[in-house]
């Protein structure tokens, strides 16, 4: 049990005007520990304290940043242990992905951006005629990356420490403050991500999280005045929303939203490659994530081999406590979601899909579990093939020709990250350049994580990861003087 957490403002630990809420473990369905939810004044506080913040921490040498989040990386490695357990309890997750995938990589993100990266470039000098703008003459130019500000990161709950890591690490080094709304499902986790900053030397309003349950909450760290920019991951819906407030100031965001990725099987696949590459949407995370390949597009030569093998992979699962070390599937995020979920199954059914396997409740006392589902006979046109379920269900779509596939995988409002698989390399790079995703895998659902992240369409706004976050928490600046 985790003792309740207030607010965290200015430097300050501030108690909660709205009181507290509590957070449900997913796997046993009791209280992890008390979240804080904040008033809409208090998230206007926490903004006014990044503004007043941003002067000082903007003009802070680079390397100085990067020490700041080089001992927030340390700090966070030294508590990987109890900072696993904590992210473990709020998602559900197995205690190996806590550790390694949750806590892991964000003290990965924080000694990332801790490498000092030059914020200037020249620019090749160029010789003008005179005109009515200035005289004859060289001219010399020098790029510059500023930063944006103060920025609002408003967080995913699949992955409380990752993801904020993401936004937090590349806005502070890059010399933006942030106020930072988590998801309310598992705000705890980023509450410990904030006390891991300020212990590493983050100046008063550097950093700020406020949570709540409440959708004014969010609406007013975005809508702020003292708010430069908006940095979202969840729904594209939500996306949607904030865009609007954002566009109406013309605030810089950042979108991941949505995904419903397209793993394309060709006929020369490595079917055991695609079916451990695939079977990902049935075990991690649970089938939460949006980079999942959860719309499989199969060449009638390996469609029937194909959904044998994935029907015999998820029936291998071991659904269950998180804790066990055998456990590869833990439970949905809360009894909301599960249903929701479930009655994508039941829709999937009555749209003329095949359930091959799943769906169902496992013989579990408590938890909000659901068996990893298999939906075969899909058409590229049912709901189960187009909508993002968030959860380990994998509908498989057959086709006939290369040709075909890809129009069948482009044949879709998002555009994450797709996949492709077959044995002759060449041809897969050439069907992966006709897909319009963000992102594509070829014969993996590994990402480099260098390599820009973002999606196409409905999928999001703008790259980061790398040091394309770098630049995507910047605003560039030309400065030119006569030569």
């Amino acid at each position: 049990m985790s003792e309740g957490q207030r607010l965290f403002v200015g430097g300050q630990w501030v108690e909660p005007d709205a009181g507290y809420y509590p957070v449900i473990d997913p796997a046993t369905e009791e209280t992890v520990g008390q979240a804080p939810e904040a008033s809409v004044e208090q998230v206007r506080a926490a903004c006014a304290a990044a503004r007043e913040a941003f002067g000082a921490w903007s003009r802070t040498g680079p390397a100085e940043r990067a020490a700041v989040l080089g001992r927030a990386a340390e700090i966070i490695r030294g508590r990987l242990g109890p900072y696993a357990e904590l992210a473990r309890a709020e998602t559900g997750a197995t205690t190996g992905t806590a550790r390694a995938m949750q806590v892991g990589v964000a003290a990965a993100r924080f000694r990332r951006y801790a490498t000092v990266e030059p914020a200037e470039w020249a620019i090749a000098p160029q010789i003008n005629e005179a005109g009515p703008m200035g005289r004859a003459g060289v001219m010399g130019a020098l790029a510059v990356r500023q930063p944006v500000g103060v920025v609002t990161c408003i967080t995913s709950y699949n992955n409380p420490w990752a993801n904020p890591a993401g936004k937090v690490a590349p806005a502070l080094a890059m010399g933006n403050t942030v106020v930072v709304k988590p998801a309310p499902q598992d705000p705890l986790s980023v509450y410990r991500m904030a006390e891991a900053l300020a212990e590493a030397g983050a100046p008063a309003g550097v950093v700020n999280v406020v949570s709540g349950r409440a959708t004014d909450v969010g609406a007013a760290a975005v809508a702020s005045s003292d708010v430069d920019m908006v940095s979202f991951t969840g729904s594209t819906a939500v996306g949607q929303r904030i865009a609007e407030v954002c566009g109406r100031d013309m605030k810089r965001q950042l979108m991941e939203l949505g995904g419903k990725g397209a793993a394309l099987v060709l006929d020369d696949a490595d079917l055991t490659s695609a079916v451990a590459g695939i079977g990902t949407t049935f075990s991690f995370y649970s089938g939460q994530i949006c980079t999942a390949p959860t719309r499989v597009l199969a060449q009638r030569g390996v469609y029937e081999r194909l959904v044998e093998q994935l029907a015999a992979y998820a029936r291998r699962l071991k659904i269950g406590d998180p804790r066990e070390v055998d456990t590869v599937v833990g439970p949905l995020i809360s009894a909301e979601h599960r249903a929701r979920v479930e009655s994508y199954v039941e829709l999937g059914r009555k749209e003329g899909a095949t359930v091959v396997v799943g769906g169902e409740r496992p013989s579990l006392e408590r938890g909000f579990y659901v068996a990893p589902a298999l939906l075969a006979d899909c058409a590229n046109d049912m709901r189960v093939a187009r909508e993002e379920i968030f959860g380990p269900v994998v509908s498989v779509v057959p086709f006939d020709d290369e040709d075909e596939g890809v129009a069948l995988a482009n044949d879709s409002d998002y555009g994450l990250i797709d996949y492709v698989w077959s044995g002759d390399v060449a041809r897969a790079f050439r069907v992966a350049r006709q897909l319009r995703a963000g992102g594509v895998g070829i014969n993996t659902v590994g990402r480099n994580m260098e390599a820009p992240f973002g999606g196409f369409r409905k999928s999001g706004v703008g790259r980061d990861v790398g040091s394309y976050a770098l630049h995507a928490y910047s605003e560039v600046q030309a400065i030119v003087w006569p030569g």
